[in-house]
């Protein structure tokens, strides 16, 4: 659903319900549990990945991937025209 369906003639904006707000708060949820993840790893899980905490990087690298979906998402919105919205609503088949 549009934010703004009045038909006052303006685009109207996606917002929350754009696809790459929510891929990139999923990725960023999983990169916070990876990141907690590998602060509580031992020393013998670090071991086994020759030396490198795997969890701890790949988190950090997921959340920087989510914030860039959410900048990406608020820099470039998806606006509907205001003339999808006004033949939304007349065809009588969108309900």
């Amino acid at each position: 659903m549009a934010e703004n369906a009045s038909g006052s003639g303006k685009p109207v904006r996606v917002g929350l319900f754009d696809i790459r707000i929510i891929i990139g708060g999923l990725i960023g949820i999983y990169g916070i549990i990876l990141v907690i993840t590998g602060l509580f790893t031992g020393q013998n899980q670090i071991d086994k990945s020759d030396g490198l905490n795997i969890n701890l990087v790949g988190g950090i690298c997921m959340i920087i991937g989510a914030a860039a979906f959410i900048i990406w998402a608020r820099v470039r919105p998806i606006v509907v025209p205001p003339e999808a919205v006004e033949d939304e609503g007349t065809d009588g088949s969108a309900h």
